[in-house]
């Protein structure tokens, strides 16, 4: 499946009195090339298909335009109302320690404005995003209505989406105190867990397996993605 791109804002182009100046669309395209080859290939994104999903993929659009200028950073942006974007890398890592296939059904949780929904709809059969910030909600809508294989859901993060289970693929774009068993009851035998884990305020990205109706996440990459709202782990909870 290929998910739609969408046609860059012509808000953002350069006037035409000024051919000296490249368009916002170049000048996107490039700051693209330059966060894959300066972000994503050192630090082991080095899959042919992700990185053609990436260089292919509006980044900017999925953020507010007073921000469109450091969309391509190594850092969270800022989207509103105290939440923000991962910055590529930790994405990025987690898609490829999915194993995304062209089967999979996959549960997306902390879709905020669309961009990983986006993503892994260039792989999997279909994307089911549950986000608690209806103002994000109603942008991955607008954003990606041409997207036949995914659907965007308004509601508690931890809820899921019972409806569209069992899934194949748990996908938490975000660090969370712990992946509640609610999730987990909507996964397939067998299906991949990619999460972040805020561990006492270590952050972390972490993989696992759904086997018998449990999870155990390990760990695999010292990288820091931004932080989830709703999955506050019960006082005294480790993992």
């Amino acid at each position: 499946m290929t998910a739609t791109l969408l046609s860059p804002n012509p808000d953002t182009q350069a006037p035409v009195d000024q051919p000296h100046q490249i368009s916002a669309e170049s000048r996107y395209a490039q700051a693209r090339a330059a966060m894959v080859d300066s972000q994503l290939r050192p630090n082991a994104v080095d899959d042919r298909r992700l990185i053609a999903a990436i260089n292919v993929l509006p980044r900017e659009q999925f953020v507010p335009a007073a921000f469109r200028e450091v969309a391509y950073m190594d850092r969270p942006v800022p989207l509103g109302d105290g939440r923000e974007m991962n910055p590529a890398l930790p994405t990025a890592r987690m898609v490829l320690a999915a194993d995304v296939r062209a089967s999979d059904h996959v549960l997306l949780i902390g879709s905020a404005s669309g961009y990983t929904a986006a993503l892994l709809a260039a792989f999997a059969h279909h994307v089911t995003a549950v986000d608690s910030a209806s103002a994000l909600v109603a942008t991955a809508r607008t954003l990606l209505a041409k997207d036949s294989n995914i659907r965007i859901i308004d509601g508690p993060m931890a809820d899921g989406a019972v409806d569209g289970g069992p899934y194949d693929l748990l996908f938490i774009d975000g660090a969370v105190d712990r992946v509640p068993a609610s999730l987990v009851a909507q996964m397939k035998e067998g299906a991949r867990v990619v999460a972040g884990i805020d561990d006492q305020g270590v952050r972390r990205l972490a993989r696992g397996i759904v086997m018998h109706g449990q999870l155990a996440l390990l760990p695999f990459a010292d990288i820091e993605s931004v932080r989830l709202p709703g999955f506050d782990a019960p006082k005294g909870f480790r993992f």
